[in-house]
């Protein structure tokens, strides 16, 4: 039997990226998956490419009546939701001085707010079904503070206190919460934050996202595929014991 076998999972921001190597590894596994995406046209495309075993479902983490629909449409579909990723986030990086209200408000509406209020849908039906998984996507950020990222770490560091909270609170029902924590990925939002170094640090460009693929002690910048092991894990019945930890898988970058 393969690890995940009739399991149903939903994963936000799933239509590229890590959320889409996620599913493409959760339905290798033997689960059945919703690729969720404020990006239905994208995530139709991931779905189609995937196969039978997954279909697009339209999600906007920021509008609770869209985060609620879309776990209406996904329990229609699959029957059920045992495996929650909170995927769907945005980086954003500026000089303290030059941080705006309007940055800080959307940052923190997606990445803690979506991460919270999609939790709490997914977690009533789960509740009422007697269990599940949730798994949250914090960062290496959320550990320590970075001079020009302070937004993007403090709303990182949210949802690794707001995994320990919901851990606690949920695995009375059944619920096991949990984190990863991934350090430098490689993938296309890299190029903005390699320009932004760039622009701030003086650096010509590739010089950053060179720096700092060096810097991790395995060697490399880490890629979507090296995430999917822990995503699995956590996501399986080996997992049953584990509550309310976040778990770094960064080549080393950071050790706790």
């Amino acid at each position: 039997m393969k690890r995940l076998d009739g399991k149903c999972a939903l994963i936000t921001g799933a239509a590229r990226g890590i959320g889409l190597a996620f599913a493409k590894a959760y339905v290798a596994e033997g689960a059945r998956v919703a690729i969720a995406d404020i990006d239905i046209a994208r995530a139709r495309q991931a779905a189609e490419a995937i196969g039978e075993a997954a279909f697009a479902v339209e999600m906007d983490v920021t509008r609770q009546a869209s985060i609620d629909q879309a776990v209406t449409d996904t329990v229609a579909w699959l029957g059920k939701i045992d495996i929650l990723i909170n995927n769907a986030a945005i980086f954003t990086a500026a000089p303290i001085v030059e941080i705006t209200r309007d940055d800080y408000a959307r940052v923190f509406d997606i990445n803690v707010s979506g991460t919270l209020f999609t939790l709490q849908a997914v977690a009533r039906h789960m509740m009422a079904r007697g269990g599940g998984k949730i798994i949250n996507m914090a960062s290496q950020a959320g550990r320590r503070g970075e001079a020009l990222v302070a937004v993007y770490c403090a709303s990182k560091a949210a949802v690794i206190s707001l995994t320990q909270s919901a851990g606690l609170n949920l695995i009375q029902h059944g619920i096991n919460v949990n984190a990863i924590a991934p350090g430098v990925v490689e993938g296309e939002h890299w190029d903005g934050v390699d320009a932004f170094f760039a622009e701030h640090e003086g650096k010509a460009p590739g010089q950053k996202k060179r720096e700092v693929g060096d810097a991790v002690p395995f060697g490399r910048m880490g890629t979507a595929a090296d995430l999917t092991g822990m995503a699995i894990f956590l996501a399986s019945d080996e997992a049953e014991y584990i509550v309310a930890q976040t778990y770094n898988v960064d080549g080393g970058n950071w050790m706790s």
